[in-house]
């Protein structure tokens, strides 16, 4: 098992980062890598719960260009702390935890958001891979980590917050 960590703050209360987080329909604007979002299952998100049986499928946009579906399911949701996914890869199941917690910087409040991606080869080729390729695995998975974090930074930053209140 690999896991990678990578933990950003952002200059928002931790509902207006937990809001446009949870906002599927919203991803595709938001996630540089995102072209596109399918709700494949839902809680209520008309009333913006997202829960446990929530799934979707986006499509990531590689480095090279190419595009790649990720499927997604919401395995625990606890509002605005913490965000549990689940993710099926080829060899590899994968648990990605958000958690947001708010702290005060530069004395005013802020969100600390963490981001664990945890790797569990679910076949002898996936353990092969991963010993093969781990370290340069787990470089990309922290680039496109710290990636996401930049993206979800800028879309709720405090211009935006602001505009919320």
């Amino acid at each position: 098992m690999s896991t990678v960590t990578v933990s950003a703050f952002i200059e928002a209360q931790d509902v207006d980062v937990w809001r446009l987080l949870t906002d599927l329909p919203a991803r595709a604007d938001w996630l540089s890598a995102v072209g596109a979002v399918d709700i494949l299952s839902t809680g209520d998100l008309s009333s913006g719960d997202l829960g446990p049986g929530t799934a979707w499928r986006e499509t990531r946009v590689r480095p090279d260009g190419g595009a790649e579906p990720e499927e997604f399911l919401v395995v625990e949701a606890v509002a605005p702390a913490r965000l549990v996914l689940s993710s099926r890869g080829a060899g590899a199941d994968y648990r990605i935890t958000w958690t947001l917690r708010t702290v005060e910087r530069r004395r005013r409040g802020c969100t600390e958001v963490t981001v664990e991606h945890e790797a569990v080869p679910t076949r002898a080729y996936g353990r092969v891979l991963a010993l093969i390729l781990g370290g340069l695995a787990a470089r990309a998975v922290e680039g496109a980590l710290r990636r996401d974090l930049a993206d979800l930074a800028l879309a709720v930053g405090p211009a935006r917050s602001a505009e919320a209140a």
